[in-house]
């Protein structure tokens, strides 16, 4: 599974690669208020991926710190339940019969 992982991240590799000395044409973007950035569309493209990515980590983070947290407060209920049921109950006493 290891050699089939490696071969095709060296095709991906290969393919990113061609697709950015293919697209090292310079692009303009305009912001607002007259800003304007120049570079080569590659190197755009990528940066705006970058940021993109990181957006949405940041977007995730609270769900994740809050299932973290809800996880935890589970756990100790579940541990405390379990202590209090340890200690309360006893061992079973059998049934009193009387014989006939």
């Amino acid at each position: 599974m290891k050699i089939v992982s490696a071969i095709l991240g060296c095709i991906l590799f290969v393919l990113f690669f061609g697709f950015a000395l293919k697209n090292t044409d310079p692009v303009d973007l305009h912001f607002f208020l007259g800003y304007e950035l120049r570079g080569p569309l590659v190197l755009m493209l990528l940066a705006f991926f970058i940021a993109g990515a990181f957006l949405g980590i940041l977007a995730v983070t609270p769900t994740v710190f809050r299932h973290r947290r809800e996880s935890s407060q589970h756990k100790n209920t579940i541990q405390a339940l379990q202590s209090a049921a340890g200690t309360a109950a006893s061992a079973p006493q059998p049934d009193s019969v009387t014989p006939h």
